[in-house]
Protein backbone atom coordinates (compact mmCIF):
# COMPACT_ATOMS: atom_id res chain seq x y z
CA UNK A 1 0.00 0.00 0.00
CA UNK A 2 1.21 3.41 -0.72
CA UNK A 3 1.36 5.98 2.00
CA UNK A 4 -0.76 8.87 1.46
CA UNK A 5 -2.87 7.56 -1.20
CA UNK A 6 -6.45 7.20 -1.37
CA UNK A 7 -8.02 3.92 -3.33
CA UNK A 8 -11.07 3.08 -4.77
CA UNK A 9 -12.38 0.08 -6.13
CA UNK A 10 -14.26 -1.45 -8.82
CA UNK A 11 -15.85 1.41 -10.85
CA UNK A 12 -17.25 -0.39 -13.48
CA UNK A 13 -19.84 -2.20 -11.42
CA UNK A 14 -20.44 0.32 -8.95
CA UNK A 15 -22.33 3.25 -11.56
CA UNK A 16 -25.10 2.21 -14.10
CA UNK A 17 -24.13 1.57 -17.45
CA UNK A 18 -24.64 3.99 -20.12
CA UNK A 19 -23.46 2.70 -22.98
CA UNK A 20 -23.85 3.92 -26.96
CA UNK A 21 -21.56 2.29 -29.00
CA UNK A 22 -23.58 3.34 -32.83
CA UNK A 23 -21.45 5.77 -34.96
CA UNK A 24 -17.60 6.28 -36.19
CA UNK A 25 -15.68 8.41 -35.03
CA UNK A 26 -14.01 11.08 -37.19
CA UNK A 27 -10.48 12.63 -37.70
CA UNK A 28 -10.12 16.59 -37.17
CA UNK A 29 -7.23 18.36 -38.94
CA UNK A 30 -4.54 19.40 -35.95
CA UNK A 31 -5.08 23.37 -37.58
CA UNK A 32 -9.06 22.76 -35.89
CA UNK A 33 -7.96 21.35 -32.97
CA UNK A 34 -4.96 23.73 -32.63
CA UNK A 35 -7.00 27.17 -32.79
CA UNK A 36 -9.98 25.53 -30.97
CA UNK A 37 -8.17 25.26 -27.99
CA UNK A 38 -5.31 27.65 -28.02
CA UNK A 39 -8.88 30.22 -28.18
CA UNK A 40 -9.62 28.48 -25.24
CA UNK A 41 -6.55 29.68 -23.11
CA UNK A 42 -4.79 26.44 -23.61
CA UNK A 43 -0.97 26.44 -24.51
CA UNK A 44 0.47 23.92 -26.63
CA UNK A 45 3.78 22.12 -25.26
CA UNK A 46 5.06 20.33 -27.93
CA UNK A 47 5.36 21.09 -31.71
CA UNK A 48 2.52 20.13 -33.57
CA UNK A 49 1.95 17.65 -30.64
CA UNK A 50 -1.31 17.25 -28.74
CA UNK A 51 0.16 18.15 -24.79
CA UNK A 52 -1.55 21.22 -23.75
CA UNK A 53 -2.02 22.99 -20.47
CA UNK A 54 -3.91 25.77 -19.32
CA UNK A 55 -2.22 29.27 -19.51
CA UNK A 56 -3.65 29.98 -16.17
CA UNK A 57 -4.39 28.20 -12.90
CA UNK A 58 -6.52 24.96 -12.74
CA UNK A 59 -7.55 21.96 -10.65
CA UNK A 60 -5.64 18.83 -11.11
CA UNK A 61 -6.73 15.38 -10.35
CA UNK A 62 -4.91 12.07 -11.05
CA UNK A 63 -6.50 8.91 -11.15
CA UNK A 64 -3.72 5.83 -10.89
CA UNK A 65 -3.23 2.35 -11.77
CA UNK A 66 -0.60 0.28 -10.40
CA UNK A 67 2.08 1.52 -7.24
CA UNK A 68 4.27 4.43 -9.46
CA UNK A 69 7.02 5.24 -7.37
CA UNK A 70 7.85 7.98 -9.81
CA UNK A 71 5.30 10.45 -9.07
CA UNK A 72 6.43 13.47 -6.73
CA UNK A 73 4.63 14.24 -3.54
CA UNK A 74 3.36 17.62 -5.10
CA UNK A 75 1.37 14.93 -7.41
CA UNK A 76 0.59 12.34 -5.20
CA UNK A 77 -1.49 15.04 -2.96
CA UNK A 78 -3.68 15.08 -5.97
CA UNK A 79 -3.67 11.33 -6.89
CA UNK A 80 -6.52 9.03 -6.32
CA UNK A 81 -5.80 5.13 -6.54
CA UNK A 82 -8.07 2.87 -8.55
CA UNK A 83 -8.39 -0.30 -8.27
CA UNK A 84 -7.58 -3.58 -10.31
CA UNK A 85 -8.31 -4.25 -13.02
CA UNK A 86 -6.87 -0.69 -13.35
CA UNK A 87 -7.14 -0.59 -17.53
CA UNK A 88 -10.70 -1.07 -17.57
CA UNK A 89 -11.38 0.52 -14.22
CA UNK A 90 -10.27 3.73 -15.67
CA UNK A 91 -11.66 3.44 -18.93
CA UNK A 92 -14.89 3.33 -17.48
CA UNK A 93 -14.12 6.00 -15.11
CA UNK A 94 -13.24 8.27 -17.74
CA UNK A 95 -16.48 7.40 -20.21
CA UNK A 96 -18.27 8.00 -16.72
CA UNK A 97 -17.04 11.55 -16.04
CA UNK A 98 -17.63 12.33 -20.12
CA UNK A 99 -21.08 10.91 -19.95
CA UNK A 100 -21.82 13.22 -16.33
CA UNK A 101 -19.76 15.94 -16.18
CA UNK A 102 -18.00 16.83 -19.93
CA UNK A 103 -21.46 16.44 -22.30
CA UNK A 104 -20.44 16.69 -25.59
CA UNK A 105 -18.01 15.37 -28.45
CA UNK A 106 -14.33 14.37 -27.17
CA UNK A 107 -10.95 14.45 -28.63
CA UNK A 108 -8.37 11.98 -28.57
CA UNK A 109 -5.15 12.55 -29.63
CA UNK A 110 -0.95 11.65 -28.83
CA UNK A 111 0.37 14.57 -26.97
CA UNK A 112 3.06 13.93 -29.80
CA UNK A 113 1.85 13.25 -33.28
CA UNK A 114 0.34 10.06 -35.38
CA UNK A 115 3.68 9.21 -37.22
CA UNK A 116 5.66 8.66 -34.84
CA UNK A 117 2.36 6.46 -33.05
CA UNK A 118 1.87 4.75 -35.94
CA UNK A 119 5.17 3.97 -37.75
CA UNK A 120 7.54 3.60 -34.96
CA UNK A 121 6.51 3.96 -30.58
CA UNK A 122 3.45 1.32 -31.49
CA UNK A 123 3.06 0.39 -34.22
CA UNK A 124 3.04 -3.19 -33.75
CA UNK A 125 -0.49 -2.54 -32.25
CA UNK A 126 -1.89 1.12 -32.55
CA UNK A 127 -3.20 0.60 -36.62
CA UNK A 128 -5.03 -1.92 -35.10
CA UNK A 129 -6.55 -0.53 -32.15
CA UNK A 130 -7.51 2.72 -34.95
CA UNK A 131 -9.18 0.04 -37.52
CA UNK A 132 -11.46 -1.10 -34.52
CA UNK A 133 -13.16 2.19 -34.41
CA UNK A 134 -14.13 2.18 -38.49
CA UNK A 135 -11.21 4.70 -39.29
CA UNK A 136 -8.20 3.42 -41.75
CA UNK A 137 -5.05 4.23 -40.15
CA UNK A 138 -3.46 5.03 -43.30
CA UNK A 139 -5.28 8.51 -43.13
CA UNK A 140 -3.25 9.28 -40.10
CA UNK A 141 0.17 7.45 -40.45
CA UNK A 142 2.04 10.06 -42.32
CA UNK A 143 0.92 13.20 -40.08
CA UNK A 144 3.67 15.00 -38.03
CA UNK A 145 0.48 16.40 -36.00
CA UNK A 146 -1.92 15.02 -33.75
CA UNK A 147 -4.90 15.20 -35.29
CA UNK A 148 -8.28 14.31 -33.29
CA UNK A 149 -10.36 11.34 -33.16
CA UNK A 150 -13.44 13.00 -32.61
CA UNK A 151 -16.30 10.70 -30.71
CA UNK A 152 -19.28 11.74 -30.72
CA UNK A 153 -21.81 10.67 -27.22
CA UNK A 154 -22.94 7.82 -29.00
CA UNK A 155 -19.78 6.85 -29.57
CA UNK A 156 -19.01 5.84 -25.46
CA UNK A 157 -18.54 2.06 -26.22
CA UNK A 158 -15.66 2.78 -28.89
CA UNK A 159 -14.18 5.50 -26.88
CA UNK A 160 -14.01 3.27 -23.04
CA UNK A 161 -12.87 0.72 -26.01
CA UNK A 162 -9.76 2.47 -27.28
CA UNK A 163 -8.64 4.28 -24.13
CA UNK A 164 -8.81 0.79 -22.45
CA UNK A 165 -6.52 -0.23 -25.47
CA UNK A 166 -3.79 2.57 -24.64
CA UNK A 167 -3.50 2.02 -21.15
CA UNK A 168 -2.95 -1.48 -21.83
CA UNK A 169 -0.43 -0.84 -24.59
CA UNK A 170 1.07 2.52 -24.56
CA UNK A 171 4.96 2.16 -23.17
CA UNK A 172 6.54 5.31 -23.87
CA UNK A 173 4.22 7.98 -25.01
CA UNK A 174 0.97 9.64 -23.80
CA UNK A 175 -2.70 10.22 -25.38
CA UNK A 176 -4.58 13.30 -24.86
CA UNK A 177 -8.31 13.62 -24.42
CA UNK A 178 -9.62 17.30 -24.93
CA UNK A 179 -12.99 18.30 -23.89
CA UNK A 180 -13.13 21.54 -26.08
CA UNK A 181 -15.48 24.26 -24.49
CA UNK A 182 -15.68 22.91 -21.18
CA UNK A 183 -11.97 23.68 -20.12
CA UNK A 184 -10.98 20.55 -19.26
CA UNK A 185 -8.31 17.96 -20.44
CA UNK A 186 -6.91 14.40 -19.68
CA UNK A 187 -3.41 12.91 -19.86
CA UNK A 188 -4.02 9.19 -20.68
CA UNK A 189 -0.58 8.23 -19.27
CA UNK A 190 1.86 5.71 -19.81
CA UNK A 191 2.17 4.22 -16.53
CA UNK A 192 -1.51 3.53 -16.45
CA UNK A 193 -2.77 6.69 -14.88
CA UNK A 194 -5.56 9.61 -16.05
CA UNK A 195 -4.25 12.63 -15.16
CA UNK A 196 -7.08 15.94 -14.99
CA UNK A 197 -6.61 19.46 -15.46
CA UNK A 198 -9.49 21.47 -15.65
CA UNK A 199 -10.60 25.25 -14.47
CA UNK A 200 -14.14 24.21 -13.65
CA UNK A 201 -14.54 23.29 -10.03
CA UNK A 202 -18.03 21.48 -10.82
CA UNK A 203 -16.59 19.27 -13.04
CA UNK A 204 -13.44 18.16 -9.98
CA UNK A 205 -16.71 17.43 -7.85
CA UNK A 206 -17.93 15.35 -10.44
CA UNK A 207 -14.17 13.45 -11.03
CA UNK A 208 -14.10 13.26 -7.40
CA UNK A 209 -17.88 11.78 -6.67
CA UNK A 210 -16.46 9.53 -9.78
CA UNK A 211 -14.31 7.56 -7.46
CA UNK A 212 -15.95 7.98 -4.11
CA UNK A 213 -19.49 6.69 -4.91
CA UNK A 214 -21.12 3.75 -3.50
CA UNK A 215 -20.41 -0.31 -4.08
CA UNK A 216 -18.14 -2.30 -4.99
CA UNK A 217 -15.47 -0.28 -2.39
CA UNK A 218 -16.17 2.83 -3.83
CA UNK A 219 -17.35 4.93 -0.83
CA UNK A 220 -14.94 2.69 1.29
CA UNK A 221 -11.71 5.32 0.58
CA UNK A 222 -9.76 5.47 3.42
CA UNK A 223 -5.73 6.42 3.98
CA UNK A 224 -3.60 3.46 3.71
Amino acid sequence: MWGGWKSVGCLEEATEDLTYSGGVPRIIDYEIVLQRLTAEGLKCHYPNGGAFGFRSEALVRGWIGPPDETIKPAARAVARKVGEPYEANLAAAARRAWQLYLPGDVWVMPAAHWAYELNDGSRDWQPEAVQKLGLDPGLLKDRNSAAAIEFSPVETQKFRDFVQRLLERLQQSDFTLAFAGRGTICTVHHHKQLWWVTIDPHVMGGLDELVAGGGCGLGQAAEC
